[in-house]
């Protein structure tokens, strides 16, 4: 080798190992480096009132439906759907053609029994002054007892054609159904349904694991989504001691107070319970990731340098954290910050 090749071989060959070592350096650095950095929480247990939210229907608390005894023609309905009627207050008319005829029988009735009466004086003076025997007496008695019921039932007969001609309602409410018009004859259908809204009925379904913690005479918050956020308060009337079959649940029902007629029947409404306190794990909602397409939340939970995926079941949403049902222990380090670069079991760096 010339000399010359030889002083540019020796100089080359120092730069390319001094390259190696520094390479050498640099990956050892860059291996630290790859360790992601999480920052962590710790969290702790505390006590979390047991709110529970139903969806409830509104019922009425009674409901009558307004029939005609006998089919007859309507002549008028003076109410519609959605008004308020009072009790007593008239709501149908009805022919009233029967209605001669009835009072007829009930005269008729009633001079017959008038003749039966004298009939009967008669025979009893008669029998005083031994003009008579005791057995006419007892006939004509008889005679006068069934004159006396024949006037009864007459006049039953007649007042039921006069309230068969004048339907009024039962109770104060509000009219939910009206199945004819003037004009009619009536069906099998009522004329009109009437439902008592003062107060109303709220039914809701609860699990049987909440049925211990449902106690009657419990408040509830109902609202409805007519009336946006505002809050309507019940109370807890009647929880059933039966199950149903097909859903497992127990019917619970709540009494409302609806002194303004706003709540009506079939309206749509959310109640929320408060079933008392549990002690839960809270971690802040940061800590909590959902895995996508499978509705499973997860929290990576740091101990010894590495994080484990841990899943968890939520509880309730408690302003800027969950209550935490299974998954975290209290005392645990959660993270918070950092968790699109872990895995299941990796190392990580913990900044502050």
């Amino acid at each position: 080798m010339k000399k010359s090749a030889y002083l540019f071989a020796l100089p080359l060959a120092l730069l390319l190992t001094l390259s190696a070592c520094n390479k050498d350096k640099n990956d050892g650095k860059d291996a630290k480096e790859e360790a992601p950095t999480v920052k962590v929480e710790t969290v702790d247990a505390r006590d979390v009132n047991q709110i529970s939210e139903y969806t409830a229907s509104v019922e009425a608390e009674k409901i009558n439906n307004i029939s005609a005894q006998l089919s007859a023609r309507i002549r008028d309905i003076y109410v519609d759907d959605g008004m308020r009627v009072s009790k007593g207050q008239k709501l149908v008319l009805l022919d009233d053609v029967n209605a001669a005829t009835y009072q007829l029988q009930v005269d008729n009735a009633k001079a017959n029994l008038r003749n039966i009466q004298t009939d009967y004086n008669r025979a009893l003076e008669l029998y005083r002054i031994g003009g008579g025997t005791k057995q006419a007496v007892d006939q004509m008695e008889t005679q006068l007892i069934n004159a006396k019921n024949a006037v009864a039932q007459a006049e039953r007969t007649l007042r039921n054609a006069a309230e068969n001609t004048v339907l009024v309602s039962p109770i104060s409410g509000v009219v939910t159904a009206r199945n004819y018009d003037p004009g009619d004859m009536t069906g099998q259908l009522p004329i009109l349904t009437v439902a008592q809204v003062q107060p109303v009925k709220i039914v809701i379904n609860v699990s049987e694991s909440e049925l211990s913690k449902v106690k009657k005479g419990m408040p509830a918050i109902v609202k409805f989504d007519t009336y946006g956020s505002e809050e309507f308060h019940g109370t807890i009337t009647m929880v059933s001691p039966t199950v149903d079959a097909q859903t497992r649940t127990f019917g619970v029902e709540i009494t409302v107070p609806n002194s303004q007629d706003r709540i009506l029947p079939g309206m749509f409404g959310r109640v929320t319970l408060n079933l008392g306190v549990s002690r839960h794990v809270v971690v802040p909602d940061r800590a909590v990731v959902k895995q996508q397409g499978s509705g499973n939340h997860y929290v990576y939970v740091y101990k010894d340098g590495k994080v484990s995926y841990n899943q968890v079941t939520l509880g309730q949403r408690l302003d800027a954290g969950y209550e935490i049902l299974s998954g975290v222990d209290a005392g645990s380090q959660v993270v918070v910050s950092g968790m699109n670069r872990l895995a299941n079991g990796m190392e990580v760096r913990v900044i502050k």
